[in-house]
C-alpha cells in the first residue's frame, strides 16, 4: 500500500522513516549532495515542498526549521573525481547511501526520491516526484539544495569568472561561455559533454 506521507501517523512511522534526496546531478561543476531526514511527528513543519519550487528565502527558512525540529538529519556527498570515475548516477546513489549512513537515528524504512534505490541498511521505496509528495523527502530536498547552493557560492570566490554563485554550476549559456574563455577548472566534471569537448 503506498504511503500517504512520511510522517502521516505515529503508528505508521514511529519517527523511523527517513526521506532521501539529492541535488546536483545536472551541473557541470561541483559535488552531488544528498540529505536524509527523519522528521518528528510531534513537531510538524508547515510548507514543506520540492526545493525547486520554493524561493531562496523560503528554502532558507525551512532549512533552519528542519535542522531544529527533525529527529535526525544527515548529509552525504560525492566529489567531482568520484562523479568522473563511477558516473553521475552511481555517484548520486553513493551520496544518498552516505547520507542515510550518517543519521544518528537508525531508520526502519527510507523513502527515496526518483526511480532508483541506493544500497541501504533498511527497507526502502523509490518514489518518482517524491520531493513534491512526501514531506520527509521534501525536507531532504531542502537540506541538500541549501547546502549545495551555499557551497557553490563559496566556490565562486575561489574560482571567479564562471558565475557559480548565480547558476550553481548548471550548464547555462554564461557558464559555457566562461568555460570556453577561462578553461576547465579542477571542480569541473570532465566526463560531462560540454566540459569534455573543451578538453578534447
Amino acid at each position: 500500500m503506498p504511503y500517504s506521507g512520511c510522517c502521516a501517523s505515529m503508528a505508521m512511522c514511529d519517527g523511523r522513516i527517513c526521506g532521501v534526496d539529492e541535488v546536483g546531478r545536472g551541473p557541470l561543476a561541483g559535488p552531488v549532495v544528498a540529505a536524509a531526514v527523519v522528521l518528528d511527528p510531534l513537531q510538524p513543519i508547515n510548507g514543506l515542498a520540492d526545493s525547486k519550487v520554493l524561493s531562496e528565502r523560503r528554502r532558507e527558512q525551512l532549512y533552519a526549521e528542519v535542522c531544529e525540529k527533525a529527529l535526525a538529519w544527515s548529509l552525504g556527498r560525492a566529489e567531482v573525481a568520484e562523479i568522473d570515475t563511477i558516473n553521475i548516477l552511481q555517484a548520486s546513489l553513493l551520496a544518498m547511501q552516505r547520507a542515510v549512513s550518517g543519521l544518528a537515528v537508525r531508520p526502519q524504512h527510507a523513502l527515496v526520491d526518483g526511480n532508483r534505490l541506493p544500497k541501504l541498511p533498511c527497507s526502502a521505496r523509490a518514489i518518482v516526484g517524491g520531493d513534491a509528495s512526501e514531506p520527509c523527502i521534501s525536507a531532504a530536498s531542502i537540506i541538500a539544495k541549501v547546502t549545495r547552493d551555499r557551497e557553490m557560492v563559496a566556490l565562486d570566490a575561489r574560482y571567479p569568472g564562471y558565475g557559480l554563485a548565480q547558476h550553481k554550476g548548471y550548464p547555462t549559456k554564461r557558464h559555457i561561455e566562461a568555460l570556453a574563455r577561462l578553461g576547465v577548472s579542477e571542480i569541473h566534471r570532465r566526463t560531462f559533454a560540454p566540459v569534455r569537448r573543451l578538453i578534447e
